[in-house]
């Protein structure tokens, strides 16, 4: 799968759409099938560590399983020039990590990319990443987005504070309204902001996919939520495990000279602990 970037310029802001009905809006999302390509994850190796420690970043592709619901690998991209991958510190000081990543595959569509990231001061840090390349006649726009916490005392981390709920931007994105290292844990609600192009999107499906589970087809209501009149839903987990957060849209009308649609990804990997760190 060839990824090539293409740099057409995201259309102005629309209003948000009223709520769909749920059969509606499967359709919808059903006719996009597997045309929008893997979905990109991105995840660090501890959720919570020291300033100065070293954290080794994951970057990989998800599998097509399930409509794209199936938190399994597959693989990594076959080229990264379309790609960004940053490290956002709690100043909001960014840190290129593409030219750190190394492939830990034995073959070019094997394992997955990681880098090598020495954490610099304490605080809420984001691993974020972007990517906009042409798959067929589709244009895909995808973002990935996973945290991690420095604290100079593992045992006593500090206080949270709101600079979580800040989006970073991308045209479709997930955004944590519940801390994403301190306020998660077995019986303690997550809940996430949909957002496309800078504002809520309303009615729309969400899949909380923990590591292992296997969705029903088409909705899940174990496992998936569509988004508020503010483009919030909340799921709780029931034990401590990582969680694929994953959303996707289609805009059947936003074409250009090479691609006949835009589909839209975003993913948000959470590491769950057994023990909420942020709870006592």
């Amino acid at each position: 799968m060839q990824h090539v970037m293409f740099p057409v310029p995201v259309p102005a802001p629309a209003p948000v759409a009223s709520c769909l009905t749920l059969a509606a809006f499967l359709s919808l999302l059903f006719a996009a099938g597997s045309a929008r390509g893997h979905d990109t994850w991105v995840w660090p190796s501890a959720a919570l560590v020291r300033p100065g420690d070293v954290v080794h970043v994951g970057f990989a592709l998800g599998n097509h399983g399930n409509e794209h619901r199936d938190f399994k690998y597959a693989g990594k991209l076959s080229a990264l020039d379309a790609a960004t991958l940053e490290v956002v510190g709690p100043d909001g000081r960014r840190t290129d990590v593409v030219p750190e990543l190394v492939d830990l595959g034995s073959a070019p569509r094997e394992g997955y990319y990681s880098a090598r990231h020495v954490v610099g001061s304490a605080g809420l840090h984001v691993v974020a990443h972007t990517l906009d390349t042409l798959h067929h006649t589709t244009r895909a726009i995808k973002s990935g987005k996973a945290y991690f916490l420095a604290a100079p005392s593992l045992d006593r981390p500090p206080p949270a504070d709101r600079g979580f709920a800040t989006p970073l931007g991308h045209p479709f994105e997930l955004v944590p309204d519940t801390h994403p290292v301190l306020a998660t844990g077995p019986g303690v609600p997550i809940t996430v902001q949909l957002r496309f192009r800078g504002r809520p999107l309303v009615g729309h499906r969400v899949s909380f996919i923990p590591r292992g589970a296997a969705l029903a087809v088409d909705f899940d209501p174990e496992y998936e939520r569509l988004t508020d009149d503010e483009g919030r839903c909340t799921w709780t987990p029931g034990e401590g495990t990582m969680v694929l957060v994953v959303a996707h849209h289609v805009e059947p009308d936003e074409r250009g000279e090479a691609f006949e649609r835009t589909a839209y990804a975003a993913t948000l990997v959470l590491d769950v602990p057994q023990r909420c760190l942020g709870c006592e």
